[in-house]
């Protein structure tokens, strides 16, 4: 006799295990998710509910034609019924001290603050990378106290081992540099111009990290080289991560990408002997210079004060390039970047370099460092010029060449924003010598223009990071995350740290519900810029104007800075062994000035050569032939003294009080004044007492500050004239155009340095101030005066007065 069919009710028990079952399997499931009351089953069975929620891709239709390429969808996505449906594992929620619980909704952790990575040891026992606490940090593990070292020693291995691999390779260009973390607050909104996050709201606060650098040296090298300064700006927005890659000079050496590892091989160290190290005078520079006319206008700056900068906080940055600003309409204009410091734009004189090279190569560095740590936060201005296609269009140069600049006088500079660094970094090598700052790294709002060599800084420095830091996943070392957060299908490579959470790695799906999605016209879409042209190699017929912005460059400097420029080139060229090369060069300065060729060729013992071919004979008028903002000196600062460094010369027999006041005095200016003596320690006074030097004549000279005061105390004086050391530091700083304060008998040491009291032409020397017992006060308030102008060109002769 047949057996009853069991009921729809005893078929559902078989159904879960059937589901249960089929759930525990990787491999292959039935034809439709039955749901359980299983977590393995239900995840199966919501999992299919929501890949069934996108039959297809509605987004495929939209990838085509010109508006849907302009205004990108969003990306189609379906919600999941539970967290547990994406997740990578539904063990997830087995916590424990080191896998932690679920990750959380929609966050990635990495992208959190700075905290998340910083270490404190205080307190702790040493250990080991694997935490094991170690006993004996002094010896290695022997056999018997006079036997051999074991091969056992895992931890004298992982000491080692490590610290063999400590250095990673530096940069091949800007190596030597210093940062600091700071903000950047915006003035009022831009939204006329760009959607960049910083510039949206007035007020608005965005993170950064800042980089400068010098560009040839090596990491090793000095700080004070003749040479370009990097100025490099990493903005943390809330839409993700803009470097602003730039220098302290707006125009560069060459015109196309393409040259690029020319000029740098070319102004590297001579292959075959390896040097000179961080300079460019040298044969193998200026044969290039010589043989590419295009460099000229960068050569004016770079011989020009301007690449000997007295501080990091004391110097310009620009973006050099030709940037796109773009609104919410898609609408875009013209812009370069400009960053002006608060405390003005001052330089050192070359011998002074020189002298600070040897003193203190860190000068730079130090100064910075200093700064940040006594408050004084360096502060720039951001300064953008914006103007049109159709305005650029007009002007007699290309904008898209990066050898020239757009003339102040042309499109004025809006200041639209404040820059200031407030904290130094914790560790040199985890923040400053691992951020990695990108020119492709920009924003929606920030584009690029079509300037040949901005198109391949975006490729080049994406490679160079993932040689110098392992990988591709550079973007991972905290200083590079973004505080945007990051979700992306991007997975594995060397030294990975995000562990992705789920099974999808891959865009479009449905397995993860369409996440992470592309964001739509919210997201960063490229101007649409109309082409249509040949593909060549070549430039635009106004690129081959090389002499007009250079002359521009040259006649609107002062006297004195003009002379600088002489004396570098005259410096530099000396230094060429091939005198081919010097005249080839000095035929190039005489398309740029017949005054300049001239004096570079006295100064090389040559006549002036006739000047090179014009590569093009008839360029167009120039709007602007004087520009004076591009003069240090139109750019003094506020006024102030804070920074400062002011030696106070000391010997026994010295008037103590008054020296003692006008200490006090200058430290509430904000000033940095130090007792200089022949040695450290105290100083005995007139009245018996006694003051204590921190710095000596030998281990701190002139050229290390700003200004000097010359104590009162004939004791002291002749004690001074005695010594080699202090009239040479007097001498120094006069020679080098720096403020001197002669306190009553201090007037003395003046002649005793054979320092003139009065410039050649018998006019008083601004530079000097001289104050008398009772009159501290007046002197106080003049000294403080001629220390703001940084330096009194008026006593700037070559060859120097003393």
């Amino acid at each position: 006799m047949a057996t009853a069919r069991k009921t729809g009710s005893a078929s559902a028990p078989r159904k879960q295990a059937a589901a249960k079952a089929a759930a525990r399997n990787t491999v292959s499931r039935p034809a439709k998710a039955q749901p359980a009351a299983d977590p393995q089953a239900a995840q199966a069975a919501a999992l299919q509910q929501m890949s069934a929620g996108m039959p297809h891709n509605p987004n495929k239709p939209l990838e085509h034609g010109h508006d849907n390429a302009v205004q990108p969808p969003q990306g189609a996505t379906v919600a999941p019924s539970d967290p547990s449906v994406t997740a990578s594992t539904l063990s997830e929620s087995n916590a424990s001290p080191k896998a932690g619980t679920a990750a959380a909704p929609g966050h990635n952790p990495a992208n959190d603050g700075l905290d998340r990575v910083r270490v404190d040891s205080g307190g702790q026992a040493l250990t080991t990378n694997q935490g094991v606490q170690v006993g004996d940090n002094q010896n290695s593990l022997k056999a018997g106290l006079r036997g051999p070292t074991l091969m056992e020693d895992f931890i004298l291995r992982e000491k080692i081992t490590h610290f063999d691999h400590e250095r990673i390779p530096e940069r091949i260009v800007h190596a030597r540099g210093s940062g600091a973390h700071g903000y950047f607050e915006n003035y009022a909104p831009l939204t006329k111009y760009t959607r960049a996050a910083p510039f949206r709201e007035a007020g608005k606060i965005t993170p950064v990290f800042v980089r400068f650098s010098t560009v040839v040296g090596e990491r090793g090298s000095t700080d004070l080289a003749r040479d370009v300064r990097g100025f490099a700006v990493k903005f943390y927005t809330d839409e993700g991560n803009w470097d602003l890659v730039g220098n302290n000079i707006p125009v560069f050496f060459i015109q196309d990408a393409m040259k690029f590892p020319d000029l740098v091989h070319a102004v590297k160290p001579e292959p075959h002997h390896a040097m000179p190290q961080a300079a460019s005078a040298h044969d193998t520079f200026w044969d290039f210079a010589s043989l590419m006319p295009e460099i000229t206008h960068m050569l004016m700056w770079v011989m020009s004060d301007r690449a000997i900068p007295r501080s990091y906080r004391m110097m310009q940055g620009f973006g050099v390039h030709t940037f796109r600003l773009v609104n919410e309409a898609g609408e875009s204009v013209f812009c370069k970047f400009h960053w002006n410091p608060l405390q003005g734009t001052h330089s050192l004189v070359w011998d002074e370099a020189v002298k600070v090279s040897g003193a203190d190569p860190d000068f730079h560095r130090r100064d910075l460092w200093e700064a940040i740590e006594a408050g004084a936060y360096p502060e720039w201005e951001l300064g953008l010029q914006i103007f049109t296609e159709e305005e650029a269009e007009r002007f007699s140069f290309d904008v898209l060449d990066p050898t020239k600049i757009v003339p102040e006088e042309l499109v004025p500079v809006t200041p639209v924003g404040r820059l200031v660094l407030n904290r130094n970094p914790d560790n040199f090598f985890a923040e400053t010598e691992q951020v990695a700052f990108c020119a492709a790294h920009v924003v929606p709002g920030i584009d690029f223009s079509n300037d040949p060599l901005l198109a391949g800084r975006i490729h080049s420095y994406v490679d160079t990071q993932i040689s110098r830091l392992g990988g591709p996943n550079f973007h991972e070392i905290p200083i590079n995350a973004p505080v945007a957060q990051v979700h992306n299908n991007q997975r594995d490579g060397m030294h990975r740290q995000a562990i992705a959470r789920g099974r999808v790695a891959y865009e479009p799906n449905s397995l993860a519900g369409g996440c992470p999605f592309q964001a739509g016209a919210k997201g960063f879409v490229s101007f649409p810029q109309p082409v249509a042209e040949d593909k060549v190699r070549g430039k635009p017929e106004k690129f081959a104007d090389h002499y007009t912005q250079a002359r521009l460059f040259y006649d609107s400097q002062t006297e004195h800075e003009r002379n600088h420029i002489v004396a570098a080139f005259r410096f530099e060229l000396s230094k060429v062994t091939v005198p081919a090369v010097r005249e080839r060069m000095v035929a190039g300065l005489a398309n740029v000035s017949d005054e300049l060729a001239a004096r570079v060729a006295a100064g090389l013992g040559m006549q002036v050569p006739p000047p090179l071919p014009r590569a093009l004979e008839r360029p167009a008028k120039p709007e602007v032939t004087v520009s004076p903002p591009l003069s240090l000196t139109a750019r003094p600062g506020d006024g102030n003294i804070r920074t400062r460094k002011i030696a106070l010369l000391a010997a026994p027999g010295l008037d103590g009080e008054s020296l003692s006041r006008l200490q006090a005095a200058l430290v509430e200016a904000g000033a940095v004044p130090r007792l200089v003596a022949a040695h450290v320690g105290p100083v005995p006074t007139a009245a018996g007492d006694s003051l204590d030097a921190d710095a000596s004549l030998e281990n701190t000279p002139a050229v290390l500050f700003d200004a000097l005061v010359l104590p009162d105390g004939e004791a002291a004086i002749d004690d001074l004239a005695g010594q080699g050391r202090a009239l040479e530091f007097v001498r120094d700083t006069y020679r080098h155009c720096k403020t001197i304060l002669a306190l009553g008998a201090g007037h003395a040491l003046l002649d005793d340095a054979a320092i003139p009291s009065e410039l050649p032409d018998g006019s008083a020397d601004p530079g000097l101030v001289f104050g008398q017992p009772g009159e501290l006060d007046a002197a106080l308030a003049a000294f403080v005066k001629a220390v703001a102008r940084h330096r009194h060109p008026e006593r700037d002769r070559d060859p120097p007065l003393v």
